[in-house]
């Protein structure tokens, strides 16, 4: 049998549970097994317990055929363990490496506990917290091993499942089971601690607790916090049965009064309408379970208690309010002076806010306020296809006005029309994000569509790359994304990060990229239209190199000599070269392509096009990649520069790893390697062929063009996202250009 159990229950935390359990099963003390139990996740969380499981024997997957809630699904797992010892870790929580190896050390120095009690820091979304409350027990316990009625202190260790290694047979001896519910893991941790002959500690922080801004169920006030009240009765009915116990009931007493008042004093479980009747169900429970001759501690949690003994809320609340007014009157001046400032801006299109929401009105903005492009330009096309009644409106520049299509209705931010539209429109579709100063509506729908699959870190992750950030407000992303009703994305990495780098409520679609629809619809004379507006001489290979951003450099640097690599490869390439829209316009490259096989596409307004009209890609890091996989044409990796990237930017995989799935083609350093790959016939191999097909497995699962009807559906009209996606191998790309001089394509 294994040392370690580690039960996990998972529900709706797909983008956390990769690092959850890696964070197990990457530990260098490997005797461990994972029971990974997923409560009926309507996400992706079993498919991804169910990877792990096959790829590594220590996971066992478990499927719970309903939702059964956090505390039953421990027990499910519970039911399943063979370890000397269980742990239990939440879904969205990682351990901290060498967690393991030092437990068991620890076991081995000291003979079997029932208990060792470790460690934990807070992981905010915005960044790490502090020592926890509870670090200077652990480090006052040393290597001792006592009863908690030796040292009682420890009662106030932070009372959760996940900070505990319980051994199996002490668990299962004395029957504990988590009930229902919220709190489930509090009576559970006091009925051990309280029965255990033999507790020790491990002075390390073995567990990195996530604080989710929006999910977790501690920050979600409503009814459900009632729950600990009949978790406690449940301790006090343990305790009824077990006289020998008897000395631990004023102390199992003032632990649950002071959780219970914790309980009520915030905002984010109980609710104002609540609080009363809450005080009231604690002062009750206060009179039930006052032990005989219990004497008050001191400070505000005696005062409390005195009022839960007197039955009065006005009490409680007269002397909370002091409390509270004490700890926040430094800020008070600070809040007024922003509120004043929150009304000004507010105030700027308020006339139109008193207005109804026009139901059939959509706005519309691509890459902050430019020209219409990318998925809310498909959307918007296929809205008016099948939801005519909502019109569109599109926020542009006022410097690119008058590059606007045609018969498309837009307006400039800051003109009256502006605020007017933005004021009263039901729905709003961006690929980044809406100006600052408008404050959304009750009854307003934002889909965020993105514009790319995240190989490079995106959202909150870059607090760790400040290289990448010197422009860029963390407390602006954050008020942007509490506005996402809808999140769009293409595969499943990328809902994973979305949910996890952009902390919110939104609801993930998973429907594809409406943008990535016109390689499934496009025909050969659509290729051949394209390649002839481009310029690409008939019979030519075309290869289209579009890097993306370093943020490391001031200006565009390609990673090789395009005029050498032109010259290299013959006349039987072309090179189209599209810079960055951060890069600007760059005058060598204009003067490049007027010397040879080089074309400057930068300035064409598709990238879909060029997408189409290219026989190859050749790929950096830019999220390019993934869309183009869609039409399974050769992908090369031109990846000089990846050791300084992954550096300054940060990567969310190892794209050179060369596993399938994580490498969609041949792979250059240098620039010789890359002239190589394409005068070998390396590019496009059978090697090469397999790799793009598992690349384009991974990433390409949701995009079968039909991806913008299921978000019109979605949205606009409130029908399921339909039709359903279309099997991968049951797509049709569009086909490849006609004319290529080189067999293998």
């Amino acid at each position: 049998m294994p040392r370690f159990s580690v039960v996990i229950p998972v529900y709706k935390v797909q983008g956390y549970l990769h690092e959850c359990l890696d964070s197990v099963l990457g530990q260098s003390f490997t005797d461990v097994e994972v029971i990974a139990v997923d409560d009926c996740s309507p996400d992706s969380c079993g498919a991804i317990i169910d990877e792990y499981a096959a790829r590594d024997a220590r996971v066992q997957a478990v499927h719970l055929p309903e939702n059964v809630g956090l505390g039953r699904a421990r027990n499910a797992g519970l039911e399943r363990a063979t370890g000397d010892y269980v742990l239990f870790l939440d879904s969205d929580d990682s351990y901290t490496p060498g967690l393991l190896k030092a437990m068991a050390d620890r076991l081995d120095a000291v003979g079997d506990l029932d208990i060792l009690a470790f460690d934990h820091i807070r992981t905010y979304w915005h960044g790490k917290g502090g020592p926890s409350q509870s670090a200077e027990l652990f480090q006052r316990a040393g290597t001792d091993v006592f009863r908690l009625q030796d040292r009682p202190e420890y009662v106030h260790l932070f009372l959760v499942a996940w900070n505990k290694a319980f051994r199996r047979a002490f668990f299962l001896e004395q029957g504990f089971q988590y009930a229902p519910g919220l709190y489930e893991d509090a009576p559970v941790s006091q009925m051990a601690m309280i029965t255990a002959e033999r507790i020790g500690c491990l002075n390390r922080v073995g567990v990195e607790y996530r604080q989710r801004r929006h999910g977790a169920i501690t920050k979600t006030p409503g009814r459900k916090h009632f729950d600990i009240f009949p978790q406690y009765e449940g301790l006090f009915t343990f305790l009824d049965g077990r006289p020998e116990l008897a000395w631990s009931r004023p102390l199992m007493f003032e632990r649950a009064v002071q959780h219970l008042l914790f309980t009520l004093k915030r905002p984010e479980r109980v609710r104002p309408s609540d609080r009363k009747e809450f005080f009231g169900r604690a002062a009750d429970f206060y009179a039930a379970h006052l032990p005989a001759g219990y004497t008050l501690p001191g400070g505000s949690l005696g005062v409390h208690m005195r009022a839960l003994a007197k039955r009065s809320f006005h009490a409680y609340r007269t002397t909370e309010f002091a409390a509270r007014v004490k700890r926040k009157a430094p800020t008070r001046v600070l809040g007024a002076t922003n509120r004043v400032g929150r009304h000004a801006a507010a105030n700027l299109h308020a006339l139109h806010r008193r207005r109804s929401l026009d139901p059939n009105l959509a706005v519309y903005t691509s890459y902050e306020d430019l020209l219409p492009s990318g998925n809310p330009a498909a959307v918007y096309e296929k809205a008016k296809e099948l939801a005519p009644h909502v019109h569109g409106v599109w926020v542009v520049r006022q410097e690119l006005a008058g590059q606007v299509p045609a018969g498309v209705d837009y307006v400039v931010p800051g003109s009256r029309r502006h605020g007017e539209v933005t004021a009263r429109a039901t729905y709003f579709v961006s690929s980044a994000g809406f100006p600052d100063g408008i404050a959304k509506r009750p009854g307003q729908i934002h889909l965020q569509t993105h514009h790319g699959t995240p190989l490079k870190r995106m959202g909150m992750d870059l607090k760790e790359y400040p290289a990448a950030t010197r422009s860029m407000s963390f407390d602006r992303l954050l008020a942007q994304v509490s506005r996402w009703d809808l999140s769009l994305s293409s595969n499943q990495h990328s809902t994973e990060q979305w949910q996890r780098v952009y902390p919110g409520r939104f609801e993930s679609l998973d429907a594809g990229y409406p943008r990535n629809d016109r390689f499934y619809t496009a025909g050969a004379d659509d290729v051949a239209a394209v390649r002839e507006r481009l310029g690409i001489p008939e019979g030519r290979t075309a290869l289209l190199y579009a890097p993306t951003y370093r943020d490391y450099r001031k200006d565009w640097t390609p990673t090789f000599d395009p005029a050498r690599v032109a010259e290299a490869l013959g006349d039987d390439f072309v090179l189209l070269i599209r810079t960055h829209p951060l890069d600007g316009r760059n005058t060598r490259l204009s003067d490049l392509a007027g010397q040879g096989n080089i074309i400057d596409v930068s300035g064409h307004p598709s990238v879909e096009d060029l997408c189409l009209a290219a026989d190859a890609l050749i790929a950096d890091y830019s999220s390019l990649t993934f869309d183009y996989a869609n039409l399974d044409r050769p992908i090369v990796i031109d990846a000089a520069d990846w050791k300084v990237y992954t550096q300054v930017r940060g990567v969310t995989f190892d794209l050179l790893s060369g596993r399938p799935g994580d490498t969609p083609g041949p792979v250059a350093t240098t620039e010789d390697e890359l002239v190589d790959i394409f005068r070998s016939g390396r590019w496009s191999d059978p090697e090469a062929t397999a790799l793009r097909s598992a690349f384009r497995e991974r990433f390409c699962p949701y995009d079968d063009g039909h991806a913008a009807e299921r978000v019109v559906r979605r949205l606009f009209l409130g029908q399921d996202a339909e039709p359903a996606i279309v099997p991968l191998p049951q797509r049709t790309p569009a086909p490849k250009p006609a004319a290529r001089r080189h067999a293998g394509l």
